[in-house]
């Protein structure tokens, strides 16, 4: 089924008479704009436009590093910013003249909407204006827009990894261990929600509880043994036991 047609049977389907006047040419007219709108998706980087003001580069780190000649080429007198955590700045030095970073730390899933307005944007740039630039246009998309050097990014992107991915791998062991035993995960949901808003309130250190915090030998013996049958998930049950021990000293 065309998309031109996907559109009239949406407006037949809300009562719409595509014989109307100002209407028969609706479908056709809202198929084109679809497709102007989404060409970015299968465009090659020799056919985006070469005269806009500003490029907005959000690639795999490997990729940008990559395709940068490809990605600079032409557009001397753009602002070039890329939206990674982990890379610096200086990527950009000998490929752009006005250059920097836009970047916004959150984590990001393409079956799950994400509203922008509170997340945290750090930006970076080759000049004072174009700084100015990127707080005015991050401003436009989230509350809260903070400068940081590159070295300051890295540092955010390696703490995001632990609180974010870190720890979403934290709930895919649990239910791995939750589906041997027939358990579903939803039951963990509760207590996820309470530890995540305990942070809100405490310190991290403060909020943590468990076995390793009180050194509850005799629990964590159990839960070691067990996990004998998975030596790597028996592994990090204890590297982070012992992690905890040791902050708690």
């Amino acid at each position: 089924m065309s998309m031109q047609q996907s559109y009239a049977n949406i407006l037949t389907a809300v009562g719409e008479d595509l014989n109307r006047p100002g209407l028969k040419d609706t479908p056709m007219r809202a198929a084109k704009a679809f497709s102007y709108l989404t060409s970015g998706y299968s465009k090659t980087l020799e056919e985006v436009t070469n005269n806009a003001s500003l490029y907005i580069v959000s690639l795999t780190d490997d990729a940008l590093l990559q395709l940068l000649p490809n990605i600079t080429k032409g557009k001397e007198k753009a602002l070039i910013v890329h939206t990674a955590g982990s890379i610096s700045i200086d990527i950009w030095n000998g490929y752009a003249q006005r250059f920097g970073v836009l970047y916004p730390m959150q984590t990001f899933s393409k079956k799950k909407e994400t509203s922008f307005q509170n997340i945290p944007f750090f930006i970076e740039s080759s000049s004072p204006e174009d700084t100015e630039l990127l707080k005015k246009i991050a401003s436009t998309l989230s509350d809260k827009v903070y400068y940081a050097t590159s070295q300051q990014r890295c540092s955010l992107h390696l703490a995001a990894v632990f609180t974010c991915n870190f720890t979403n791998h934290m709930y895919a062991l649990a239910a791995e261990l939750l589906e041997k035993n027939n358990l579903p995960f939803d039951v963990m949901i509760p207590l996820i929600d309470e530890t995540a808003a305990k942070v809100h309130l405490l310190p991290p250190c403060d909020a943590q509880t468990g076995p390793a915090a009180r050194n509850d030998e005799e629990v964590m013996r159990r839960h070691l043994k067990m996990l004998s049958d998975d030596p790597a998930t028996q592994n990090i049950y204890k590297l982070l036991s012992d992690s905890i021990i040791s902050k708690k000293k």
